[in-house]
């Protein structure tokens, strides 16, 4: 059969064949379903998700990340069948997003794992009642429940976010810190507290929910680190030319986070955070991610609608 008569098959043809594993079509029509699906009306779509949630793992995947826009609540008993069977973690943000918040409550030891309890509690926070459970989520992820369930923004708590996060740029480094996505522009700029990824998320939310006070309270901090790093002997002995780009970026990254720590208020420092000199060591080269792409799987159309993005 050629292409173009594969496109004028039936979808209940399709559907049939992909069901009976005796056909030999299985393959072949898991594809065109797949390529057919959006274009595809809801009683076309329903089928298809219901027979894709009887197959196999990487066809249930398939149907889960599509349940997440196109729930009903005709699959809640399905889904509630193979979360408790397979506790997949695809399974599991469909669970977390349409299921009763009764069963989120009563199942809260199961969403515990990574940035589940984000995304449960971005749902239970709506309550003004429920009790959020700070030290599970981080800075940011405690921002976005905030602003995404409506509740108050505290101006010192907000502040001592942002210096925070400044911290733990500090001592961890750029290894395990984003701070932007876009590093090209770093061989002419200089690079300050303000342009760390996590930074600009926080101010976001800040500024989503006018709390602006400690936003250019912070603002006037990074001027203080910015002017001390301008002054700094590490940045004027800095030579693009002399130097390969990657480690010139490093450097400056570096040079940041000596100087920005110097800044920082005793009370956000340590024990055991490492000397300001030694944030200047270089370290083997390593592979940027876009931590707030969140996988490219599914994860931001989870919590944010498409005028709320962080602008990044």
């Amino acid at each position: 059969m050629n292409r173009n008569n594969k496109r004028n098959t039936p979808i209940a043809t399709l559907i049939r064949n992909y069901k009976n594993k005796e056909s030999g079509k299985v393959a072949e029509s898991r594809k065109e379903i797949q390529w057919r699906f959006k274009a595809l009306d809801w009683k076309d779509q329903k089928k298809i998700l219901s027979a894709f949630l009887d197959a196999g793992k990487m066809d249930r995947h398939w149907a889960y990340s599509e349940l997440l826009d196109l729930w009903d609540y005709s699959f809640e008993g399905k889904v509630k069948e193979l979360w408790e069977l397979h506790r997949e973690q695809r399974c599991k943000w469909v669970v977390i997003r349409h299921f009763p918040l009764e069963y989120i409550k009563q199942h809260m030891q199961d969403f515990t794992e990574e940035r589940d309890y984000y995304f449960a509690c971005l749902r239970l926070a709506k309550e003004k009642s429920y009790m959020i459970e700070r030290e599970k989520l981080s800075h940011t992820d405690y921002l976005a429940t905030l602003y995404h369930s409506g509740r108050d923004f505290c101006e010192k708590e907000c502040l001592d976010i942002l210096y925070k996060i400044v911290h733990n740029y500090c001592v961890k480094g750029i290894r395990e810190y984003e701070v932007n996505s876009s590093r090209n522009r770093f061989t002419e700029d200089m690079v300050c507290p303000i342009h760390l990824q996590d930074v600009r998320l926080a101010i976001y939310y800040m500024e989503k929910a006018d709390c602006c006070k400690p936003v250019l309270e912070f603002e006037e901090w990074n001027d203080k680190v910015k002017n001390a790093m301008a002054c700094s002997k590490e940045y004027n002995a800095l030579h693009v030319e002399a130097d390969m780009q990657y480690e010139y970026e490093q450097k400056k990254l570096n040079i940041l986070r000596k100087y920005a720590y110097l800044e920082l208020d005793d009370k956000y420092k340590e024990a055991s955070d490492p000397h300001p000199d030694d944030m200047l060591l270089l370290i083997e080269k390593y592979t940027s991610t876009d931590s707030y792409a969140m996988n490219t799987d599914m994860a931001e159309s989870f919590v944010f609608d498409d005028d709320e993005l962080p602008p990044f």
